[in-house]
């Protein structure tokens, strides 16, 4: 046990959950500092199995990228919920009844993870994101708390770059 504790780094420093920056095309207004929280991407990897005799053993199947839910503020000015509304018109517009093509919906966007001094140690590009949910909250004359903006995005997928 004592030599599986000399084994760890000294100067050892974990990544923070709070130091983050996800980055949206610049086309889409969502600034950077909207968001309020994200998850990391997430890959679900499935199992074939192949029978044999009264047992069974396994190789790797299809592998599919995750949903990425991120909160959102929403300020006053610029307007989050109005940038995620331009969003949405390009995926399908309400009032036509028309969709969007994919190569104008489908957006690429990056996650960055910050040492201490804001330097990038960990950066994922989500290629090809598109909206599944967009739920602009709930409001009450009891709570008077900030009103928020939470959305799923949909990777094709995810590229760990560093």
């Amino acid at each position: 046990m004592a030599d599986l504790l000399t084994k760890m780094p000294f100067p050892y420093e974990p990544k923070k959950k709070n130091r983050f920056i996800l980055r949206f095309p610049d086309s889409l207004g969502i600034n950077e500092w909207f968001v309020q929280s994200a998850s990391r991407p997430k890959i679900t990897i499935k199992s074939n199995d192949i029978p044999f005799l009264n047992t069974k053993r396994y190789v790797a199947g299809m592998y599919e990228w995750n949903t990425i839910q991120v909160k959102l503020l929403d300020p006053i000015g610029p307007s989050a919920a109005q940038a995620m509304m331009e969003w949405v018109r390009l995926h399908a517009e309400e009032v036509t009844g028309r969709m969007g093509y994919a190569a104008g919906y489908k957006k690429d966007v990056e996650l960055e993870m910050l040492d201490p001094t804001g330097v990038v140690i960990e950066k994922w590009s989500l290629i090809q994101c598109f909206l599944t949910d967009v739920d602009f909250g709930s409001i009450a004359y009891t709570d008077d708390g900030l009103a928020d903006i939470t959305l799923t995005l949909r990777p094709d997928y995810c590229v760990l770059l560093y």
